[in-house]
């Protein structure tokens, strides 16, 4: 079994590692420490005997919208619901904020993650072009919460 918990400064080399392995992007460490210093509350880790399996990183961007930056789960752990409990973690977070909208960007090709999406009600609502570092396009996806 596996919990889910706010991220402590502690799990940054987890967390970065995870990403590195899992996300086709590479990021700068400092960008980790930054998205936890401006919404603590947005970046969970899923644990499992005292390991990070998996972590999601989202922010608010205005009083009552919400934007998914990162979710990942090392590739042994996934299909357990890991990615689906953080994110409905996070999506219960934001709303005890009132926040109405979340948004996310992903792939056009990352045919699994929009299928995983869309099974949590994310629709496509826009396409951006070049969007990734490798010149990839994505699409933006959108949940409405009330």
């Amino acid at each position: 079994m596996f919990t889910i918990r706010t991220f402590k400064p502690t799990d940054m080399f987890s967390v970065i590692k995870i990403a590195s392995e899992t996300l086709t992007e590479q990021y700068n460490p400092s960008l980790f420490n930054y998205f936890y210093e401006t919404y603590p509350q947005g970046f969970l880790v899923a644990e499992k005997a005292h390991k990070i399996i998996g972590f999601i990183v989202g922010v608010k961007t205005s009083i009552n919208s919400a934007r998914i930056l990162m979710l990942s789960v090392s590739k042994p752990y996934r299909r357990q619901k890991i990615g689906s409990t953080l994110l409905k973690q996070f999506i219960e977070q934001i709303t005890k904020e009132y926040v109405k909208n979340i948004t996310l960007e992903v792939r056009t090709k990352n045919h699994e993650a929009i299928k995983f999406y869309e099974k949590h009600d994310f629709k496509i609502t826009n396409k951006i072009t070049k969007f990734y570092q490798n010149g990839e396009d994505a699409y933006i996806m959108e949940k409405t919460l009330f």
